[in-house]
């Protein structure tokens, strides 16, 4: 197990070279998977992604807002068992409120500036996730758990 400052520059790299993440929710035990764009906070402590509230995700999400996401580089190359990266971060997901949206909106906008007319439409929620852990894979079976601390 490591603490987050010790993989930071890994994660940051990671999250800054992707633009797509798969996340899981659940539907009474369930499991349930979307492909998401996402950003993440400097200290990496959150997660942001949009839906529409009419998806299923959302749905999910308002029932168990308990989730996991996998953020990787794989380039589908046999390559990647020794060389892919990839991480699954856990925890909690919540809607963020109107009032407080503007700094997460403008974090995950300057990743995804194409998705700005989506995300500003009444329709849309950004979501934050706040991690509990990353579980770090590389090496084809290297595994670190790397808590975080609120």
């Amino acid at each position: 197990m490591k603490d987050l400052d010790s993989m930071k520059e890994d994660l940051q790299r990671l999250f800054a070279s992707q633009r797509l993440a798969v996340l899981a929710t659940q539907n009474e035990g369930q499991p349930y998977t979307s492909l998401v764009a996402f950003t993440a906070s400097e200290n990496l402590k959150k997660l942001f992604f949009a839906t529409t509230r009419a998806t299923r995700k959302y749905a999910n999400l308002k029932a168990d807002s308990r989730v996991a996401i996998l953020i990787d580089n794989r380039s589908n190359e046999a390559t990647d068992f020794r060389w892919a990266m990839a991480v699954t971060a856990t925890g909690i997901a919540e809607e963020i409120e109107e009032q407080e949206r503007g700094a997460a909106s403008k974090l995950y906008l300057a990743k995804h500036p194409h998705l700005e007319e989506f995300v500003s439409s009444p329709s849309c929620a950004l979501l934050s996730i706040s991690v509990d852990r990353y579980y770090v894979a590389s090496r084809f079976q290297k595994v670190i758990e790397v808590h975080v601390k609120p």
